[in-house]
């Protein structure tokens, strides 16, 4: 295992350092006639005809079952809609959409339901033609009436995240016995490929019946995998379909080995720890360092029943942290964020917590390209952000930067900073210690946590501290699964921990995250309430760009106003996945540019039994 690891490593180094940059630079793939798959930028990768794809191992053996553990719980089992909670693999397992997305390539689909995609020279309309072979587990034919009833379900009732574009579609329909157009009223280069991924059901399953009220009866899908058996809150089992219709497709080649895949819950992420050291789950994500250096030396690795792992990636960090409310009063004026920023003691966190190995998150998309640079917006960036220089925070123009402390526990210069902020928007210290403004009333608001979320916890307790040094009543909430998903879904909160995985593709998406829309909307990525005029108009340029240089001016524009914004309280990010495994579990050498995230576990993995 160790040579695997090696060579894994060496060879994405390569993907990183090498592929990448050919595939941004690569030509536009001609518009108006059928192709086998659509990039963002430039053409795909892979020819027609290609073998695979290039991060499986096509000779992958079949059969074997693999066991996950997840924390927490589940009561739904439709992935699709807004009521309830579902297994969060689910819609990744037993569901396809028209194309499938390549896990090497910033943003690339190629044909999986569908043979073919067609774009207009400007991607005003996309035409999508499917597979004469595509078929739903329960046999039928997967039509063109499904793939326009799918899109429009999900478009109006479906999740948020399923919305996203919806309403930038003018007209849909058959142009063909297998084929389907859909042309926008809007210019969102994007716009292709959001709809080759939206999910396609089977409109029949639902004849007469209220999608978004379904529970515990999966939709059907065409996927791999269906759902074998299930128990809320326990466990679900995926079996794979033998007679899946796409088991011969290259796109498919080396991927969904394992005959069963199954999902169990536990109450929290010891509970899982101690299931992986009993043999009873077969992978663990440590997300720790610290704890990946000193507490994997238990029985079964040392007898090297189990193995660790490193998983590389290229992938953006992403934002994960102390989410504020700006719905609340409290975090509504940005000085009081701030305040939250300075008295938050990273450099004694991470020290504690991880043993200071792991690099903060400095911005939205850090560790990539995307990312804002340091010092000053200049070029294409600061002309983008010059039409809203009056409402713009300090920091998004002239740099913006986290505070750092001197990592002792008492953080008192930061913390005097804090005060002083803190006093700008009127909130001063009485003789009672207690932090009020001019009306008397206490700096008083609670962090939402969900129950098992040890790491979390133990941050916020650290956190804790230092707020009620300055005066500040906090108050932490720890609640179950559902009651944290019911009242994260409302932001019925004041503070609780995010997190937010970003692509090196950013697109629509970025509306379900930080769009206005989502001030009010239930549902949506925007939990801080974010309503910026400047960072909706870096979306729609970004979403616009003919150019690869203007995409990323664009994003780092974007970046600079949500980082400045002030809305998130960053920690740390992971340049690299660890996983502790089965050692008879095995994946590819090549790891793909995305490294560990979807399409990597278990969708590449296989095992030795067979």
């Amino acid at each position: 295992m160790t040579g695997i690891l090696q060579r894994a490593a060496r060879v994405a180094g390569f993907a990183f350092t090498t592929i990448l940059p050919a595939i941004l630079s690569a030509g536009q793939a001609p518009a108006g006639t059928p192709a086998h798959g659509i990039a963002m930028y430039g053409a795909p990768a892979l020819p027609a005809g290609f073998v695979a794809l290039p991060y499986v191992n096509p000779d992958a053996p079949k059969g074997g079952r693999i066991v996950l553990g997840e924390p927490g719980s589940f009561d739904s089992l439709n992935p699709f809609i807004l009521k309830g909670t579902p297994p969060w693999a689910l819609a990744h397992e037993s569901y396809e959409s028209l194309m499938g997305r390549s896990w090497d390539e910033p943003f690339t689909l190629y044909g999986l339901l569908a043979e073919t995609v067609e774009t207009g020279p400007d991607r005003d309309w996309v035409e999508f033609t499917l597979r004469p072979e595509a078929r739903f587990s329960d046999g039928s034919p997967v039509t063109v009436e499904d793939v326009l009833w799918s899109v429009e379900t999900l478009g109006r009732i479906g999740h948020p995240r399923y919305r996203t574009g919806h309403d930038k579609i003018a007209r849909a329909e058959a142009v063909g016995p297998r084929s389907v157009r859909f042309t926008f009223n809007a210019p969102d280069r994007e716009l292709p490929l959001i709809l080759g991924l939206k999910p396609i059901l089977k409109k029949a399953q639902w004849q007469g019946r209220d999608f978004a009220q379904s529970g515990l009866e999966p939709p059907i899908g065409s996927g791999p995998y269906v759902v074998a058996s299930a128990e809320p809150g326990r466990q679900v089992t995926l079996r794979r379909n033998p007679d899946y219709w796409g088991r011969d497709l290259p796109f498919n080649r080396g991927q969904h080995n394992f005959d069963e895949i199954r999902h169990d819950y536990y109450a929290d992420g010891a509970a899982l720890f101690s299931a992986l050291k009993a043999g009873q789950v077969d992978v663990f994500r440590e997300t720790n360092e610290a704890k990946w250096q000193t507490v994997y030396d238990f029985p079964a690795i040392r007898s090297g029943a189990v193995v660790k792992a490193d998983i590389p990636h290229g992938r953006p960090s992403g934002i994960t942290g102390l989410a504020m409310n700006t719905r609340r009063a409290l975090f509504a004026d940005w000085r009081g964020r701030d305040a939250m920023i300075l008295a938050f003691n990273f450099e004694f966190i991470n020290q504690t917590m991880t043993g200071g190995v792991q690099p903060r998150i400095t911005s939205y998309f850090s560790n990539s390209e995307l990312g804002m640079r340091p010092g000053p917006a200049e070029g294409k960036v600061r002309a983008l952000l010059a039409p809203f220089a009056d409402t713009l925070l300090p920091g998004a123009l002239e740099g913006y930067a986290l505070p750092v402390s001197d990592g002792r526990p008492q953080n008192r210069r930061n913390l005097r900073a804090a005060l002083a902020r803190l006093a700008e928007a009127g909130w001063t210290v009485g003789r009672d210690g207690v932090l009020r403004n001019a009306e008397g009333q206490p700096f008083r608001f609670e962090i939402l946590l969900s129950q098992g979320a040890t790491d979390s916890t133990r941050i916020v307790t650290l956190f804790a501290d230092a707020l009620q040094r300055l005066g500040a009543e906090v108050r932490v909430t720890e609640v179950d699964t559902a009651q944290y998903v019911q009242r994260t879904t409302s932001y019925d909160f004041d503070m609780t921990f995010y997190t937010r995985a970003l692509s090196l593709s950013p697109g629509n998406e970025q509306w379900l995250y930080w769009g206005s829309a989502g001030v009010d909307t239930p549902g949506t990525g925007n939990w801080m309430g974010i309503d910026s005029p400047a960072a909706e108009a870096m979306i729609r340029r970004l979403l616009s760009a003919d150019e690869r240089a203007d995409f990323v001016a664009a994003t780092r524009a974007l970046d600079r106003v949500l980082t400045s914004g002030r809305y998130v309280i960053p920690i740390w990010y992971a340049p690299q996945s660890h996983l502790a495994h089965s050692a008879r579990l095995h994946y590819p050498a090549r790891i793909p540019v995305y490294g560990d995230w979807v399409g990597f576990l278990p969708d590449v993995w296989w095992s030795e039994e067979n």
